[in-house]
C-alpha cells in the first residue's frame, strides 16, 4: 500500500538537539583548550557589529578588524592600569591597619561582648600563643595538603597567562572570518528548512546581541556609578572597588554584594564615624535602586524575558559542568535555550497533538 511522504516538522530539532549534545561533549572534553576561544568568540560576537559599521565606511574587513580588536585591548588595559593599584594600594593599607583593628576588637568588640554574654573571651599574646600550640599538627597538615594544590594552581597561572598572550590573536581571527562563518553554515543548511533556521537564528541573534551588549553598557554604567559614588564619600580606592562591583553586575546581586563587602571592610578600617560607613552603604543602595528599577529595564529590556532566577542557575549550572568555560558561555547559552523554548512551545500549541479533541 502505498503511503504519500508526510513532512517531519520534529526533523530539524532532532538535529539540533544531536548537535547541542556533540557541543556539550567537546566542551567537557577540551575544557581547559577551549577558554581563549570561548572568550574570543563571546568577545567577536559583540563587537562584530562595530566591524560592520567599519566596513560600511570603506575601510577593509582586515583593517576594521584590527582596530577594533587594538581599541578594545587598550581600554581593558587602561582599566586594569587604574583599577590594580587601587586595589594594591587598598590592600597595603588595610594589612598597614590590622593592628588598629586588634586593638579595637581587644578593647571595644570583646569587652561588650563578654559584658553582654557572660563569655570570658581575651585577645592577647598568650591567647594566641596557646591557640598556635593547640593547634600546630592541624596547621602542618594543612599546609601539607595545600603544597600541590598550590604547585598546580602555579601550573594554572602559567597557563591562563598563557591564554592572555593568545586572547588578542583569537580575537582578530574571529572578527576577520565572523562573516565567512556565519555564511559558510547557512550555505550547509537544507534549503527546504532554510527558512525555519533563518527565523530561529534571526531571534537568537536578537536575544543575544540584546542582552550581550546591553549586559556591557550596564556593568560600565553601574562601574562609573558605583566608583564615582564611593569616590565622593571619600574612600581610598573606592573607585577601584565601585568598578569591580560594577564588572560582576553581570549575575544579578553578585556585583552589589561584593562591592559592599569590600567597600564595608575598608571603611571600617578608613572612617572612625557611621556617618562615613553610613554614606558608603546610601551610595550601593541608591546604585541597586537604580540598576533594578530604571538602568537594566530600559536597556536590556523586559522584553527578553530572561529572569535574574535562571541568570543564577545558567550560571552555576554550566559552571559545575564545564568550569570556567562553562561561565563564559551560560549566559549566551541561557539566551539561545529560551528561544528554542519558545520555537518548541509554538510547535507544540500548532500540533494536531494538542488540537485534536478527541
Amino acid at each position: 500500500m502505498y503511503l504519500p511522504n508526510r513532512r517531519k516538522p520534529w526533523l530539524p530539532w532532532l538535529v539540533l538537539l544531536a548537535v547541542l549534545f556533540v557541543l556539550a561533549q567537546l566542551f567537557h572534553l577540551l575544557n581547559d583548550v577551549l577558554m581563549p576561544f570561548v572568550t574570543a568568540a563571546v568577545l567577536a560576537y559583540i563587537l562584530n557589529p562595530l566591524v560592520g559599521r567599519l566596513e560600511k565606511h570603506g575601510i577593509s574587513r582586515s583593517r576594521a578588524s584590527l582596530w577594533v580588536m587594538a581599541f578594545t585591548f587598550m581600554l581593558l588595559v587602561a582599566l586594569l592600569l587604574v583599577i590594580v593599584p587601587m586595589l594594591l594600594k587598598q590592600l597595603q593599607n588595610i594589612i598597614s591597619r590590622i593592628p588598629l583593628l586588634v586593638d579595637y576588637v581587644q578593647n571595644t568588640i570583646l569587652p561588650w561582648v563578654n559584658a553582654r554574654f557572660g563569655e570570658h573571651i581575651a585577645l592577647d599574646n598568650a591567647t594566641i600563643t596557646a591557640w598556635l600550640r593547640d593547634n600546630t599538627q592541624n596547621i602542618q597538615h594543612t599546609l601539607q595538603r595545600a603544597m600541590p594544590v598550590l604547585m598546580q594552581q602555579g601550573t594554572s597561572l602559567a597557563g591562563w597567562l598563557g591564554n592572555i598572550v593568545l586572547l588578542p590573536l583569537l580575537l582578530y581571527y574571529f572578527l576577520l572570518d565572523w562573516t565567512r562563518w556565519e555564511n559558510g553554515v547557512r550555505t550547509m543548511i537544507p534549503r527546504r528548512y532554510l527558512a525555519v533556521y533563518n527565523r530561529i537564528a534571526g531571534n537568537m541573534d536578537t536575544v543575544l546581541g540584546e542582552f550581550l551588549r546591553g549586559q556591557l553598557t550596564v556593568m560600565v554604567i553601574m562601574g562609573l556609578l558605583y566608583g564615582f559614588g564611593l569616590k565622593l564619600t571619600g574612600l581610598e580606592s573606592g573607585f577601584a572597588i565601585g568598578m569591580v562591583a560594577g564588572i560582576l553586575v553581570f549575575v544579578p546581586y553578585l556585583g552589589a554584594f561584593t562591592g559592599l563587602l569590600l567597600a564595608t571592610l575598608a571603611a571600617l578600617l578608613q572612617f572612625a564615624s557611621w556617618q562615613g560607613l553610613l554614606s558608603v552603604w546610601a551610595v550601593f543602595a541608591v546604585g541597586q535602586f537604580l540598576e533594578s528599577f530604571f538602568i537594566t529595564p530600559k536597556i536590556v529590556g523586559d522584553r527578553i524575558g530572561l529572569s535574574p532566577f535562571w541568570v543564577i542557575f545558567s550560571l552555576m549550572a554550566f559552571g559545575s559542568l564545564f568550569g570556567f568555560v562553562g561561565m563564559l558561555v551560560a549566559l549566551p547559552l541561557a539566551a539561545v535555550c529560551l528561544v528554542l523554548l519558545r520555537e518548541g512551545k509554538q510547535l507544540y500549541l500548532h500540533s494536531e497533538f494538542y488540537r485534536r479533541k478527541f
